[in-house]
Formats: structure tokens, sequence, C-alpha cells
């Protein structure tokens, strides 16, 4: 039996967010389901020489400065929530995170997760994928935070083996279900595998064991950069951010 669908066919019940970016785009006209804001001065505007809408979201010079893309808030009780994303970093000296996560100021907002040395630290809730180039071996890690610790069996993150280049596309998208259970999926343009070159998604992890994010806790779909060791701006062009959650139709 099909799903039943709403308007544009999309599943009847579901919320759907996000931007494709087309059109004119800047930190203050992103659609009305986008709060840009982050620490120092952020940047933003359409990427001319790029097809199909481009944003390009840069940060303040300084170590620690950020910028974030967010929208909801969501929750797993309401039904499964999806964040999908596809960026290019035009430097590597930063960190990112990307997927959900419940503890996001909007003065000074803080990375859900950050990786350094070897030890992935949590502030919050969160699931999704890490980088950061304070740790001794730069990757794209799956991760989930409960509370402020490591959650199910993220401790310090699955890595994805990812080859990290500039002006490399990267997509991504985190599912959290109603149970908790989250999935971190991570595609990459010219991914090697084996014998051949692939560029479809793969699963980095599967998050279903141990103490999970709270089904009950609610949840911003989260795009964040963040400046390391004192590199000055740092900018990420991006294609799109996005996905779709459950609505609320319990009785008030």
């Amino acid at each position: 039996m099909s799903e039943p669908t709403g308007r544009f066919g999309r599943q009847a019940g579901r919320i759907y967010f996000g931007s494709d970016f087309v059109g004119t785009n800047t930190l203050t006209l992103l659609g009305p389901d986008i709060q840009v804001f982050g620490v120092g001065t952020e940047t933003g505007a359409n990427k001319v020489d790029e097809t199909g809408g481009v944003f390009t979201a840069g940060t303040g010079a300084t170590d620690d400065d950020n910028i974030v893309l967010r929208s909801g808030v969501f929750s797993p009780r309401d039904g499964r929530m999806v964040c999908n994303a596809r960026f290019t970093l035009v430097g590597l000296s930063c960190a990112i995170f990307v997927g959900f996560a419940d503890t996001l100021d909007t003065t000074t907002p803080v990375m859900p997760a950050e990786f350094a040395t070897a030890t992935m630290t949590y502030s919050g809730s969160s699931v999704g994928f890490n980088y950061d180039l304070d740790g001794t071996t730069d990757d794209f890690r799956a991760v989930m935070g409960v509370s402020g610790a490591a959650g199910s069996d993220s401790a310090n993150g699955i890595r994805s083996n990812a080859t990290l280049t500039l002006n490399r596309w990267f997509e991504t998208q985190v599912i959290v279900n109603e149970d908790g259970t989250a999935e971190c999926w991570l595609g990459e343009v010219g991914h090697t595998a084996g014998s051949g070159t692939e560029n479809k998604m793969r699963l980095i992890k599967r998050f279903s064991a141990g103490t999970l994010i709270s089904t009950t806790g609610l949840f911003f779909a989260v795009l964040m950069l963040e400046v390391r060791n004192n590199a000055g701006a740092q900018t990420m062009n991006v294609d799109y951010f996005g996905g779709e959650a459950g609505r609320d139709w319990r009785a008030a």
C-alpha cells in the first residue's frame, strides 16, 4: 500500500524544510525556515559561477569564529527526522558539524561535537558528522552524543575514511528514527572503493545499541563551520541544506 501524499507529491503529515539556494541568497534572505548566526562576523552570498544554486557561507577571522545554518525544532517522537546537506570545503583549517543537535545558543554557539588529538567531546545531545582539524587524523566521523557524553557506541566517533581535499563535494544524510536509533550516510565525489571509483552514499554508522538520544528531545537540523588553528576566515560552498521531520499530532 502506498503512502498518502500531500501537496507537490510529498507525504502527508510531514514537514519539509531547507533550501537549494536557487535565486538571491544573503545572510538575511535564506528563506523562512533557515536561521543563520554565529560567533564573529559571518558572511554569505550566492556563488555566481555555479549552476543550480550554491550558497557560500563564511566565518569571521578569529580562532573559533563560526557560522551556523539551522532549522527546527523537531522531535523523534513525532516521526523520523532527516537532515541532508551537500557542500565543498574552500579551506581545511576548520571544524564542521552536520546533523541534529539539541543545544545551540544563537549568541555563542558551540560545536555539538569536537575532536582534539584523538578524543571526541560532546556538548548536549546530537547525532551527525564531525570533522575537526584539531584531530591528529583528519576525517569525517559519525558521532552521537547524549547529555554531554558519548552515546551508543560512538566513543571517539566512527571514521568514514573520506578523502579530504579542497573543492570536493561531500553529501551527508543523517536519519533519526522514532526509537532514537540513527544512521549517518556520507557520499563524496570520486570516492575509491576496491578497484573502482564510486559516488554513491555509504552507511558509515548505524547507532542502535546502548544509550541513544532522547525520543522526546527537541532537535535542530544543523550545518556548522568553525575556524581552527588561527587560520583566518573559513568558507564552505553549500549546494543544499534541508530535510524532513514528523508533525506533532498529539493533543495539546
